[in-house]
C-alpha cells in the first residue's frame, strides 16, 4: 500500500513522535531511584540516546527485541518479508553505525536488551550502574 503523505509530510509527522516507551520509563525510573542522574532522549546527540550523561560521555540505548533483532527472541514477520527484511537490516546497521560513532569520539555506549529488563530489572540496573561507575573512574584518570 502506497503512503498517502508526501515524503516531507511524513517526515514532519514522524518528527513529532516522542520516543519514549513504558519499558524505557520503567528502566530509567529504577536507575533514578538508585541515584543516577541523566537526561532522557537527548535529541542533540546522534541517535537520540534513551539515557545520556554528557559529563561522563555516556549514552545508553534500550533496544527492543523486535525492532533491533535480538539474537535470542527475534521473530521475523511472515508477511511482507522483503519490506521487513530491509527494515530490520537498516535498524541493525544504524545501531552499529551509532555505536561506532560514539566509540570514535571516545564516548561510552551501553546497549540494554528489552529481555534483560523484563527478565530481571534489578540485574539490568545493577549492570548499568556498574558500567557507569567504571566509566566515572576512567574519566577521572
Amino acid at each position: 500500500m502506497a503512503d498517502i503523505m508526501s515524503k516531507e509530510q511524513r517526515s514532519k509527522t514522524m518528527s513529532k513522535i516522542k520516543a519514549k516507551s513504558k519499558l524505557e520509563d520503567m528502566f530509567a525510573s529504577a536507575l533514578w531511584r538508585k541515584g543516577l542522574r541523566f537526561r532522557r532522549n537527548v535529541r542533540s546527540l546522534k541517535g537520540t540516546p534513551d539515557i545520556a550523561i554528557k559529563k561522563y560521555k555516556i549514552v545508553i540505548f534500550v533496544d527492543s527485541c523486535f525492532w533491533h533483532v535480538c539474537p535470542e527472541h527475534f521473530k521475523r514477520p511472515k508477511s511482507n518479508e522483503e519490506f521487513w527484511d530491509k527494515k530490520f537490516k537498516r535498524n541493525v546497521e544504524r545501531d552499529r553505525e551509532i555505536s561506532e560513532y560514539y566509540a570514535g569520539i571516545n564516548w561510552h555506549v551501553k546497549r540494554v536488551w528489552e529481555h534483560e529488563i523484563r527478565g530481571d530489572i534489578d540485574k539490568a540496573v545493577e549492570d548499568t550502574m556498574e558500567f557507569v561507575n567504571m566509566v566515572k573512574i576512567l574519566e577521572k584518570t
